[in-house]
């Protein structure tokens, strides 16, 4: 009986360990793929370390070819429209859930609703609202359509997470003198902070790898956001895979990195509230 109990733990592991291994090996290839140079790429593609080292591509994406304006653009679209969304959908979420319970849940199946919907559908609809409005080729309508599509689904997650709060621990801070906002902000936040940041982490990817309405509203090449120029890559008549791999490395490297920097944040709050 011991040594079946050793094993289950045993090939539990193994197994997780090779499904991670399976999970991370084509962001490893991707990655090393980016510092091979065109000629060693050519020859020998399914190679994982390259042999040389190189820079090339990356300097071909980002100073031939300008890349920088792009990124800087995605950056700009997918925090302003995570921040937007985050701030929204906190507040609406929590009056939901502590005012208007019963019309809040209606309201949120309604908005939920609104992901039946494919993009494509919708893209002539917002085209022709977005050209009325003059915001096309324009930062700030671009956000306005990803909030269209990412505040109704952070509402709907975030009620979920306001509903796991006790009532009692908001009671006692309101006698112990707390008002409204500080309950809010001192007690309620911290304890749904995983939430909000899975919320966010959801919307900055959506917001960052999101190519349809991009390359549709946006028009001037000083605009467009990353997704888009990688995209122009396979429109060349000789394609550079040096280039599009450190373009694609340039695409994933931002995501993973803001995940990193807020994944402290899903644990970090779960008893902070309650505490204070």
């Amino acid at each position: 009986m011991k040594g079946r109990s050793k094993l289950g733990p045993i090939f539990t592991h193994g197994f997780l360990i090779v499904m991670c291994v399976v999970s991370v090996f084509p962001l490893l290839w991707l990655l090393m793929s980016a510092f091979k140079s065109s000629a060693e790429m050519l020859a020998n593609p399914t190679t994982i370390f390259p042999k040389q080292w190189t820079l090339e591509n990356f300097e071909t994406v980002l100073v031939t070819l300008k890349f920088t304006v792009n990124i800087r653009n995605s950056l700009i679209i997918s925090l302003a429209t995570t921040l937007i969304a985050i701030t929204i959908s906190t507040l609406a979420a929590y009056g939901i859930v502590r005012f208007f319970p019963k019309l809040g849940n209606a309201m949120t199946k309604l908005l939920i609703t609104t992901y039946m919907f494919p993009a494509i559908m919708l893209v002539i609809p917002y085209g022709i609202i977005m050209a009325r409005m003059g915001l096309t080729n324009t930062r700030f309508g671009l956000v306005m359509v990803y909030l269209s599509f990412s505040v109704p689904y952070a509402v709907w997650l975030l009620v979920g997470f306001f509903k796991t709060v006790p009532i009692g621990i908001e009671e006692a801070a309101r006698i112990d003198g707390a008002n409204k906002l500080q309950v809010f902000r001192v007690i309620v936040l911290p304890l749904v902070a995983p939430g909000m940041v899975a919320t966010a982490i959801y919307t900055f990817i959506n917001a960052w790898n999101e190519f349809l309405y991009a390359m549709i509203l946006m028009s001037s090449s000083d605009k467009t956001t990353i997704s888009v120029a990688v995209k122009t890559l396979e429109g060349a008549d000789i394609l550079n895979w040096g280039a599009l791999m450190a373009a694609c490395a340039v695409v994933v490297v931002p995501s993973i990195i803001f995940f990193c920097i807020i994944q402290n944040k899903i644990t970090g709050g779960l008893s902070e509230g309650a505490v204070k």
